[in-house]
């Protein structure tokens, strides 16, 4: 049975070497997004134990909040991108097989 590649399911040996320096850099984004907002949800968390820090803390929790909403975007963007790096006649004979 063939499998047949769909946006967010393109095997890494089908890629090119810039296809694979791209989905390394934005897996590193995505990390990187990914510690920033656990590190805002965490220190905003030990703020809400002090009254004077409330403000900061929500701040804080907006901010991580905002990171988690990059992560998707970062996925979206970096499929959109590797379907612009590809071979669109290419792409779609796979999508119909």
């Amino acid at each position: 049975m063939a499998k047949s590649n769909f946006i967010f399911d393109t095997p890494s040996h089908e890629q090119t070497p810039e296809q694979r320096r791209f989905v390394a850099l934005t897996e590193i984004a995505y990390t990187v997004v990914d510690f920033g907002a656990a590190f805002c949800f965490v220190i905003g968390s030990i703020f809400f134990f002090y009254e004077s820090l409330m403000i900061p803390g929500t701040w804080l929790f907006l901010i991580g909040s905002l990171l988690f909403a990059a992560k998707p975007s970062i996925r979206l963007w970096r499929e959109l991108k590797l379907l612009e790096m590809g071979d669109y006649k290419d792409l779609a004979q796979r999508k119909q097989s």
